[in-house]
């Protein structure tokens, strides 16, 4: 397949300007967040709540993996892209609930614009909730005697007021880069920018591991079973995101001849139809209520986050079922099993065997449960097990299974976006070369 594609994408990339300027511009606005991540929120002891994260793990260590090491400088852009995710998941599930949403949802464009909006406003909220505890919590807080924040107010601005406007101010800008990437770059911005954090900590878990290593704090042979399992997963997401289940498509008879053979076509279907979307659902769901967990002191809270922590039996239980729901919920909002049974009818397709209508509608729907079981169970067994190894083996930076399906899997749905659209470019100038060599019939 590899060797078919690339003289594709080269022939293509050479004449296409259009998906230069799109690529180009992607690398771009993840360079600038990347940049983000550097710059420190006003008012804190940089050095400091450095040295402080990093002697924290836990869901901690989570976090900072998805906000791309952007917790641990406390920069403005330490609650990352998580907020955006929550407002996302909220109004996705209110739309199911609320008439009034999916009456917006059934509008089309305009609908879709506007819960849009809405969504860009639950982020704001969740992202000043969340920028009131950290804010309030740093305030609190001290590493080895010395306090996280250099002083109670910044300017004529109390730091708690500062901070929840900066914090805020870096994750309605963050998702106002996903939107540009997915608007004229290339490739959803959102999943892109997720990427990108959790890449930036492969070069140092790698440097950890070495230095570790060298130090004899871990055993060679343990290294090399980490990294042994770590490609295993990588080639086992490979190999299930590539599979389909393939439904066989007929032709309807026209002129009393069956239109089979070459004419016989199929529907694919994945095995894991939602993709990346129910491991980042769950851990965006489950990291909001234990971050704040970690700002109160009552007895209750502080068991809850210990039960919080990525190999807690309570949070593996709640990740897992967080998973299996969003397979099935996600999978019914983009995937209609009526509209794809009345599209074949329109087209002159059945499924052999299957009488079209509501009978072929039924059929699909049985399909996709049962893809979605085995999507579900393994999108589970990827994101626990990884992780429980990683906590034997007493890794100290967080690089576990959500982690490696996250980079695997936008990876794969960028290539087969780009391959899609290179094959869609080609065919658009093979059209357009073939009408301009037609000429006009003569007699």
């Amino acid at each position: 397949m590899s060797t078919k594609a690339s003289p594709l994408a080269n022939e293509a990339l050479s004449g296409n300007s259009d998906l230069k300027k799109r690529i180009l511009f992607t690398l771009a606005m993840i360079v600038v967040y990347r940049l983000g991540v550097h710059v420190p929120t006003p008012g804190v002891d940089g050095k400091t709540v450095f040295e402080f994260f990093q002697n924290q793990g836990g869901i901690l260590g989570l976090f900072n993996t998805f906000t791309g090491g952007a917790l641990n400088q406390f920069s403005i852009f330490a609650l990352g892209i998580m907020p955006y995710i929550s407002s996302s998941i909220i109004f996705q599930l209110l739309t199911s609930v609320v008439p009034a949403l999916e009456q917006l949802k059934k509008e089309g464009e305009p609908g879709r614009r506007k819960i849009t909006q809405y969504t860009r406003y639950g982020t704001v909220v969740l992202a000043i909730i969340q920028g009131f505890a950290i804010s309030s919590w740093l305030m609190n807080s001290s590493f080895e005697g010395r306090p996280l924040v250099l002083s109670a107010t910044v300017g004529f601005l109390p730091f708690q007021m500062l901070t929840i406007l900066t914090l805020t101010a870096g994750t309605c800008f963050i998702m106002w880069l996903g939107e540009q990437i997915s608007e004229r770059g290339f490739g959803d911005g959102t999943s892109l920018i997720i990427f990108s954090g959790i890449a930036a900590g492969i070069p140092s878990g790698a440097i950890k591991l070495w230095q570790m290593v060298g130090s004899k704090e871990m055993n060679g042979l343990v290294a090399v079973v980490l990294i042994v399992m770590m490609i295993v997963v990588i080639g086992m997401i490979v190999f299930l995101e590539w599979g389909q289940r393939r439904i066989p498509i007929h032709f309807s008879q026209k002129g009393g001849k069956a239109l089979l053979g070459s004419q016989a076509s199929h529907l694919p279907l994945k095995i894991n139809l939602a993709g990346v979307i129910p491991p980042i659902f769950a851990s965006s769901l489950l990291l909001f209520p234990a971050t704040l967990a970690q700002f109160v002191k009552a007895p209750w809270v502080v068991a809850l986050q210990e039960s919080l922590t990525p190999s807690g039996g309570l949070y593996l239980v709640l990740e897992v079922a967080l998973i299996v729901f969003f397979c099935f919920f996600y999978t019914e909002i983009v995937m209609n099993p009526v509209e794809m049974a009345e599209n074949l009818k329109k087209g002159g397709k059945f499924i052999p065997g299957i009488r079209a209508g509501k009978s072929t509608s039924d059929y699909i729907q049985r399909v996709m449960d049962r893809l979605n079981v085995g999507g579900a169970i393994y999108l589970s067994a990827i994101v626990v097990l990884p992780t429980l190894l990683i906590d034997k083996l007493k890794v100290p930076f967080y690089f576990g299974g959500t982690s490696i399906l996250i980079l695997v899997g936008v990876a794969l749905k960028t290539t087969q976006d780009l391959q899609a659209y290179l094959m869609t470019q080609r065919y658009e100038s093979l059209l357009r070369g073939a009408r301009q060599r037609t000429r006009r019939v003569q007699f």
